[in-house]
């Protein structure tokens, strides 16, 4: 247990400073007024790379002698990690082979190989991809860059506490994402050596809570599967070599369900102004599940990295979560200007239509022979209901739907 050191996090400081773009606490007055308690944002998301990795990936190769980055350099990522070890590699003018999972999002995939790394594409998910890059580690005598499980990249992780504890001494809890626990060691060591009185609050995607699931049995553990939209934390085995930092230093895990990413995709987004990745916004979703007030709170929003076509999905389903978007089906007579009557009371509440689905073969009863699905947009839960509810008077039996965009 004294092998990452105070000095180590010193030293790695100072390295790590050659790569990375200043990420200073952002105070978040929406989200301080929701919870209760003075919630600031450290916004990894805006590395040059998209997120935290840097930190560790070009420490830990700072670290390596001159015969093993001649080598070349090989890893197995979800994305950030692979395009930290690309980046840093491509500084040190070493070769890197990046395996992936094939369900990695495209923009991850091109921007891995944008750094000059050779990508190969191989399982569902980390676990898989990562059995992969060390079958070709051996065959090809490259040098393996684990992602996590790591105790200089733990170390390179964990300048994320030193940097927030130079802009907020007194700060009184930390949230950090885990997914195999590298960034969660790094972070929750260096903060229990700066001040041992720190809680750190590590947070899971609940249908990938490995950590918790090891924490629990004592022991590391593998689950059956790693199913979540936090792509960036979908791993089934945490690390071994760090698991006994975190048994020491993290005060507590928090899981979260997927649908809570979304709405946090979308606090993000209005109000900072951000883009954050799912596995990112695992603490920004933590946030309402703490029992305590007036206390100060850091929250990592570890990367930033999302495809478009999971970003216009998440908002698609934010919208809807929010009741920003419903959808209602009406059955109308079949006759002129009863379409018009419908869109003159959505109108008058101030309705916008977004989508209609007209069909005149549900009923051969022409007093109630249309059906009419309706995808309106609204302000929220009361103008919802406020529509809803002016169908009703206006002799509809509104019935909801689930929206289809």
């Amino acid at each position: 247990m004294d092998t990452i050191t105070l000095e180590k996090f010193e030293d790695a400081t100072e390295i790590v400073k050659n790569v990375i773009l200043k990420t200073n606490l952002i105070y978040s007055d929406y989200l301080s007024e929701q919870t209760g308690n003075k919630i600031y944002l450290k916004p990894e998301n805006m590395q040059l790379t998209g997120a935290y990795k840097i930190r560790g990936a070009y420490y830990k190769i700072s670290t390596l002698s001159e015969e093993e980055r001649a080598k070349g350099l090989i890893t197995a990522s979800a994305g950030n990690h692979a395009q930290g070890v690309a980046y840093a590699a491509k500084l040190y003018g070493v070769p890197a082979t990046i395996v992936m999972p094939t369900t990695t999002p495209l923009m991850k995939v091109n921007r891995t190989k944008s750094y000059g790394a050779n990508v190969v594409l191989h399982g569902d998910v980390y676990d898989e991809a990562c059995a992969k890059a060390y079958e070709i580690a051996e065959e090809k005598g490259l040098t393996f860059i684990h992602p996590f499980d790591d105790l200089d990249v733990a170390t390179g992780q964990g300048t994320i506490a030193m940097e927030i504890f130079k802009e907020l001494p007194t700060v009184d809890y930390i949230l950090v994402p885990i997914g195999g626990g590298g960034l969660a060691t790094g972070v929750s060591t260096l903060a229990k050596l700066l001040n041992p009185n720190i809680k750190v609050i590590g947070v899971e995607p609940k249908n990938a809570s490995c950590m918790k699931s090891s924490i629990e049995a004592g022991k590391v553990v593998t689950l059956d599967s790693a199913s979540t939209i936090a792509d960036g934390t979908a791993v089934k085995t945490p690390g071994s070599k760090i698991f006994p930092y975190i048994q020491k230093n993290i005060d507590g895990i928090i899981t979260i369900e997927d649908e809570e990413l979304i709405v946090a995709f979308l606090d993000m987004v209005e109000n900072h102004k951000m883009v954050v990745e799912n596995s990112g916004l695992l603490t920004v979703a933590a946030l309402r599940h703490l029992d305590f007030k007036g206390k100060k709170v850091v929250s990592i929003l570890s990367g930033g990295n999302m495809d478009i076509i999971t970003m216009s999905s998440i908002l698609q389903h934010g919208l809807i979560e929010r009741d920003r978007i419903f959808t209602v089906s009406v059955l109308l007579p079949d006759k002129p200007g009863e379409l018009v009557r419908v869109a003159n009371v959505i109108a008058a509440e101030q309705g916008n239509v977004v989508k209609l689905e007209h069909n005149q073969f549900v009923s051969i009863n022409r007093n109630a022979a249309v059906e009419l699905k309706i995808t309106l947009e609204a302000f929220g839960t009361d103008h919802k209901q406020q529509i809803i509810e002016a169908l009703k008077n206006n002799g509809y039996n509104p019935r909801l739907e689930k929206p289809v965009l």
